[in-house]
């Protein structure tokens, strides 16, 4: 079998398949070119991340494709029931990444709260000469520890997040309309641990309570989740994580909630206009940036790999 990895793949994921003896190509072929090139070459697995777009029409074009991959979670790029109607398998690797995404979401937190992302803007510019004044301009940071995180989406990076809060002595509320409860366990070093019960509940109480939200939801079919109504509700000073799906918040609220002070800061992992955001969201003072790389670590990319070709074998074994 012939597979093209057209967005890429960890050289994990590549070893893992040739050893299963599959073809594995990684050229990078633009999407109007996609449909020639899987027909000429006799591609009958297509893996993709983000960026390649494999619709009805793809689809249709290419009668010799078998099985679409998504290395990664959500499938939005992809027209996953048309492709299951039509005999194709869909297949995705829904925890491989939940702990670089959860990872990634403090990063924008500890951001923010020391305000790294404007000091290390300015700090090259001005550091020699205005020093006292950055430091004087920076010196009101405040700690995660103690403060009140709300998850939005209780799935499996959901509950990621809600063990590295625990770990650093956060309390965690959390909304999900289709989790009631989710059971954390926060592994410790020398096999300790620890097991934590967190009862979700309505999302206005969530916005309402919490010192940072953070989003963990697919993308958003029927408007924005976070808009200026919730804004609006959530407390003053509080700040908002995006390490999910870019639409899910209304970036113009998000832009006034923060310059009015509503908000204090803000992390973007994704945004509306991929891959060219808006430049008033890229160059604003109070948002932490990052290209779309929540599940980029060696380790992540590691364990896609090798889900898709342990998932792409048992197909292919089965056929």
């Amino acid at each position: 079998m012939k597979i093209l990895a057209n967005d890429g793949i960890n050289p994990s994921g590549i070893v893992a398949l040739e050893e299963k003896g599959f073809e594995v190509f990684t050229e990078k072929i633009t999407q109007d070119l996609l449909v020639d090139y899987i027909n000429k070459e006799g591609i009958k697995t297509l893996l993709v991340r983000s960026a390649t777009k494999v619709r009805k029409e793809l689809i249709d074009a290419c009668p010799g494709l078998e099985i679409i991959g998504r290395g990664g979670v959500g499938m939005d790029n992809i027209d996953v029931d048309y492709a299951r109607s039509k005999g194709l398998h869909v297949i995705n690797t829904p925890s491989s990444s939940s702990e670089s995404v959860a990872e990634l979401v403090f990063a924008h937190l500890f951001s923010g709260a020391r305000f790294l992302q404007q000091s290390n803007r300015e700090m090259p510019l001005k550091g020699n000469t205005e020093f006292a004044k950055l430091k004087k301009n920076f010196e009101a940071g405040i700690e995660l520890r103690g403060k009140t995180i709300g998850i939005i989406g209780m799935g499996r990076i959901g509950q990621e997040v809600a063990k590295i809060a625990l770990g650093l002595g956060m309390k965690v509320i959390a909304a999900d309309n289709q989790i009631g409860r989710a059971s954390i366990k926060v592994k410790f070093y020398n096999n300790q641990f620890i097991n934590v019960d967190i009862e979700t509940e309505p999302l206005q109480g969530v916005l309402q309570h919490a010192d940072f939200i953070t989003l963990h939801v697919p993308a958003q079919k029927d408007g924005f989740m976070i808009g200026k109504e919730q804004f609006d509700i959530m407390k003053d000073n509080a700040a908002i994580i995006n390490c999910s799906r870019g639409g899910v918040i209304d970036e113009n609220a998000l832009l006034e909630a923060l310059n009015s002070g509503k908000i204090s800061f803000a992390g973007l992992d994704v945004f509306i206009n991929e891959p060219t955001p808006s430049q008033e969201i890229l160059n604003h003072p109070k948002i932490s940036l990052t290209p779309h790389t929540g599940a980029a670590t060696e380790e992540a990319q590691d364990r896609i790999g090798i889900s898709l070709a342990e998932q792409i074998a048992s197909i292919v074994q089965n056929q």
